[in-house]
């Protein structure tokens, strides 16, 4: 199986993938305390105000102050993670670069094996769309390279797997 997947079909600009390289990316999630993309947009908001707040009242109270240099115990927790974590990444950003014109308006999720035909969502569905990559630390070579999880987390236990790509039509 190839590690490949293919944004294609009705798109200015064909996406080609390769999902080994996400555990590297900021933007990914982890896939064991997601609970859909509404609520992780939330989250993340609502976390980045505490952590404004937080450092606005440190930096009144006490002054600014030069980070610390030994932070190795932080890069060790985060390698740790990085092993043994379930990761998936917002579609959106692969989605938009690919530019669908106007009157695309559905995405077929193509699969290897029995339902080769693919499962078909709406475009506006597809940009609310989780891709996952790993699980517990390895990629998705049995059931992947690829699941595919919709935005609202209904199928975080059952997601769409073995994905070979994403046609536009």
């Amino acid at each position: 199986m190839d590690f490949i997947v293919m944004i294609h079909g009705n798109v200015q600009h064909t996406i080609t993938i390769d999902p080994t390289v996400w555990i590297f990316d900021d933007r990914k999630i982890d896939l064991t305390s997601w609970s859909g993309e509404k609520n992780r947009k939330e989250e993340e908001m609502e976390q980045y105000k505490k952590d404004i707040s937080k450092q606005w009242d440190k930096e009144i109270t006490e002054g600014a102050q030069m980070p610390k240099r030994n932070q190795t115990n932080q890069v060790r927790n985060k390698k740790e993670e990085l092993i043994k974590g379930t990761f998936g990444i917002p579609f959106e950003s692969f989605l938009k670069n690919a530019e669908p014109p106007e009157n695309a308006a559905k995405v077929v999720v193509e699969t290897y094996g029995e339902n080769e035909t693919g499962h078909i969502a709406s475009l506006d569905e597809a940009y609310q769309f989780v891709i996952g990559f790993s699980e517990n630390g390895k990629p998705l070579k049995e059931t992947g390279p690829v699941h595919v999880y919709y935005g609202d987390g209904s199928n975080k236990e059952n997601p769409i797997t073995h994905v070979k790509g994403f046609r536009i039509v």
